[in-house]
């Protein structure tokens, strides 16, 4: 039977003392600024507010499991995990199973703050994640477009305080700390119309009933204490559908089944020490997952429920030291490589290489010991040539490939990296890295941007230290390319038009450390490379190197500079991608 829960200002309340908690199995905050104005424009408006499903947990039996608090002030680097309830109250409790997004959203509108990254701003600076409480717009008009009524937003104090026409912030928070009489009467002291002051006074009137008055919440409330029957409603309540993803219900399964190691804990940690590595990553806590089922030699490394069984998990706990190990191993060597989150285009491929080093069993050393270089080269090679098919090796019917290319390597791995092994059990699966002529062609024109371009120039040009920050660079800088510039160049209309996006491919790109890339700017190439390397000899050197023949002072003869140079790079490339056998049938 479904219980009334009062009003949204008791709810709150209920989570600040915290007579609402997080049960492990439930999954962190996942929502949207824009989702949590929407939800109160729905409470506004007086849309149903869903029923809740609850656990009675008695006070005898709350040790037995973890618990989490709900998220307040969320921060997109900084805090954005739950956090673990050390000592919760010494006092019967009630768990949230479902409802957590809705109850968490509400808690940020009216008592936290939520910051994300603004673009353009780099990830390491505090001015990049401004925080911004929600606020309401006591002159709102409705959105025929969005469907919204009311205008909520999150603002920062500076926004806020400097409106646009037809705006005045109110700052929802306001309406659980301060006296209902004395809001409505400060709204007297705003400069604003007679029909001003009556929207104004309408729209709080309205918000203030909404928290305070309106009874909205309903909840089901389960008392049975076993978290085996629980952890079934759990599954039933969300298998089915999408807001909540499948490896998100089996993390749950498994925080709930690990006895020593507190798993959302290892997990999320183990996921933010590889995203801080080089130059950053974007790995999640499925890859994380997985790396778990493959590294253990668990089932078919897929998602399946029977694979998080509490046998398997508990082979999961055991090994986990050393799978974070090989983990935080396999994505250093990665970033050694040059690889970040802008440029390794498919997360799971690190999953090959931190198995095997799994199954070796090497440590740190393994980067820089001179015995593995040439191992280490293998590694490198294999994995851009299996990032460089456009088809997509790491697309559909990964978890087939993964178990297949586990098993190769755990026949070979004492052997060093068994590259010919898994490129024969990837062809048998429709996954070959062998080119053909068209595909070379593609490469030979990759535009700057696409997730394989770095990969490529790396893989041609192999004698940069590319732990070192390298970025991709153009050549002729892409600046000099505009209809003006052009123009002003003395570039006739014709001639602009057989540029097309020229600029703006391989032929004009080259791997320049980044340091280097910020001095360079707007510099013609010509001059940039005669102040860097005043030798004419040693410049002529350094620049054939990079198969750059001539470098053309003139930009209209541009188009001569590219063709030249792709012929060149495509020989490289015949010559990184293309087996000796495939050579002579691609010439002949």
């Amino acid at each position: 039977m479904y219980k009334p829960g009062g009003t949204i200002k008791a709810l709150l309340e209920k989570i600040a003392t915290q007579d609402y908690i997080l049960p492990a199995i439930q999954r962190e905050f996942v929502w949207w600024p824009e989702q949590i104005c929407e939800l109160f424009d729905s409470l506004m408006q007086g849309y149903p507010f869903g029923t809740f499903l609850f656990w009675k947990i008695t006070q005898e039996r709350r040790n037995e499991y973890k618990f989490y608090d709900f998220v307040r002030d969320y921060h997109e680097r900084d805090r954005y995990h739950c956090e673990l309830l050390k000592n919760p109250p010494n006092r019967e409790l009630t768990a949230v199973l479902d409802g957590q997004q809705r109850m968490t959203a509400l808690n940020i509108g009216l008592r936290g703050s939520y910051a994300w990254k603004m673009p353009g701003k780099r990830w390491a600076t505090d001015a990049a994640f401004p925080i911004r409480r929600l606020y309401l717009n006591l002159l709102s008009e409705p959105n025929l477009e969005s469907g919204c009524k009311y205008h909520f937003e999150f603002l920062t104090d500076y926004q806020a305080a400097t409106p646009e026409k037809g705006e005045v912030w109110f700052r929802c928070g306001r309406v659980l700390t301060e006296d209902y009489d004395a809001l409505v009467d400060s709204i007297d002291d705003l400069d604003l119309d007679k029909e001003g002051v009556k929207t104004a006074r309408a729209t709080l009137r309205l918000f203030h009933r909404t928290i305070h008055d309106k009874d909205v919440i309903t909840y089901y409330e389960e008392e049975n204490q076993s978290l085996e029957h629980v952890l079934n409603i759990f599954i039933r309540m969300n298998s089915g559908g999408t807001p909540l993803s499948y490896s998100d219900l089996l993390l749950s399964i498994a925080v709930a089944q690990w006895e020593e190691v507190d798993a959302r804990e290892a997990i999320h940690t183990l996921v933010d020490d590889m995203n801080n590595e080089g130059d950053g990553f974007k790995f999640t806590k499925d890859l994380v997952l997985k790396a778990g089922l493959m590294l253990s030699d668990i089932g078919s490394v897929g998602f399946k429920v029977e694979n998080f069984n509490k046998a398997n998990m508990a082979v999961l706990e055991r090994n986990w030291p050393k799978i974070r190990d090989a983990m935080m191993l396999a994505v250093q060597l990665l970033a050694s490589f040059g690889f970040n989150n802008q440029n390794l285009r498919a997360e799971s491929s690190i999953l090959p290489i931190a198995y095997y080093l799994y199954a070796r069993k090497l440590d740190g050393s393994y980067l820089n010991r001179a015995e593995f270089a040439g191992d280490r080269e293998n590694i490198r090679s294999w994995l851009i040539r299996s990032l460089l098919k456009a088809s997509g090796i790491w697309g559909s019917g990964l978890d087939t490939l993964l178990t297949a290319l586990r098993e190769k390597i755990s026949a070979h791995a004492q052997q060093g990296f068994p590259v010919s092994q898994l490129e024969a059990v990837m062809a048998l699966r429709g996954k070959s890295l062998a080119f053909t002529d068209v595909e070379i062609d593609e490469l030979s024109e990759l535009p700057y941007g696409d997730g394989r371009t770095f990969a490529l120039l790396s893989l041609i040009f192999p004698g940069f230290d590319l732990s070192r920050h390298f970025h991709v660079d153009h050549i002729y800088p892409q600046g000099r390319f505009t209809d003006a510039q052009l123009r002003k160049a003395g570039v006739n209309e014709q001639l602009r038009e057989s540029f097309g996006d020229k600029h703006n491919r391989l032929p004009n790109l080259q791997l320049l450390e980044g340091t280097i890339n910020n001095q360079k700017r707007q510099k013609m190439p010509h001059e940039w490379y005669a102040l860097q390397k005043p030798d004419a000899r040693a410049r002529k050197e350094y620049l054939a190197g990079l198969e750059i023949a001539e470098l053309v002072e003139d930009i209209k003869q541009f188009p001569t500079f590219y063709e030249c140079r792709k012929q060149a790079l495509r020989v490289r490339i015949v010559n990184a991608l293309v087996s000796p056998q495939s050579q002579a049938a691609l010439a002949s």
